[in-house]
């Protein structure tokens, strides 16, 4: 480990780490700049391997973690992760509702209605939405170590963000494409897919400030945080990496998206 990231304070390490994913997610919209069209068999893969690697990252950096806290507090080990796991699936039902995530079949029909007015603010909040269990996951991981500070800890921390940064650059590039795909400038494009990357810094700082003032409730933040992201892999990640036909190649893809995380964190940590 580096001793200058190790002596930093959990919030600005997650900063850091959520500065990563956000880089990612630019360097994924930054191939509007060299084309303008994407392969769907590339993009369903990279779609499967990022269910992977969220999967993984779920149990190892996140409810791992969360039942050896609660044995610590004296609580039943599974009463925290069963609430904040169920409790982070539900919020993000509940924000569904309101601004589907990303399914480019089903909602880009609407979003490349030219007479849609509001197809490009659609296609960048999907997006958008999606990334906010990323950023809260990854900022709950590294604020733990506040009161629970382990160099396995925080190398599980750090393969969390970079496993979610892996899985952030086919998102960047799943915005960018097909808004210039539909007439927009390539710079547009752009900017519009490196900013829907913005929040997860934004929701790090929140998650991991959140469990440094209230540290009791960091084993619920973690299966929070669990939750939120199994949310968006069976509903999103793996239901649309298979609707046009790519199902071994796509199942593969996840298999080894998985079991590459699962190596970061069980080597690092």
């Amino acid at each position: 480990m580096v001793d200058w990231f190790i002596e930093l304070s959990p919030v600005w390490q997650a900063l850091i780490g959520t500065l990563f994913t956000w880089f990612m997610t630019a360097a994924g919209a930054s191939l509007v700049w060299f084309s303008n069209k994407d392969s769907t068999r590339f993009m369903d893969s990279m779609l499967a391997f990022a269910a992977g690697v969220m999967i993984a990252a779920s149990f190892w950096s996140l409810l791992a973690p969360s039942i050896e806290m609660a044995e610590e507090q004296g609580i039943l080990p599974f009463v925290p992760p069963v609430i904040g796991f169920l409790l982070g699936g539900a919020f993000l039902l509940l924000l569904d509702q309101v601004v589907p995530m990303l399914d480019p079949d089903r909602y880009f029909p609407e979003i490349k209605d030219p007479r849609s007015k509001h197809r490009t603010f659609m296609l960048v909040s999907s997006i958008t939405l999606h990334n906010i269990p990323e950023g809260l996951a990854i900022g709950v991981a590294f604020g733990a170590l506040a009161g629970n500070f382990s160099e396995a800890g925080l190398a599980g921390a750090i393969a969390l963000a970079i496993g979610i940064g892996i899985q952030n650059f086919p998102e960047g590039t799943a915005v960018s494409l097909p808004l210039q795909r539909e007439g927009m400038s390539k710079k547009k494009s752009f900017f519009y897919g490196q900013f829907s990357g913005f929040v997860e810094p934004v929701a790090a700082l929140l998650g991991a400030w959140a469990v440094v003032v209230i540290e009791p409730l960091v084993p619920y933040a973690l299966s929070f945080a669990a939750g939120a992201m199994i949310f968006v892999v069976a509903k999103e990640a793996i239901p649309a990496s298979q609707e046009r036909g790519h199902v071994r190649l796509t199942t593969a893809a996840l298999m080894v998206g998985f079991s590459i995380m699962m190596i970061l964190d069980v080597s690092l940590g």
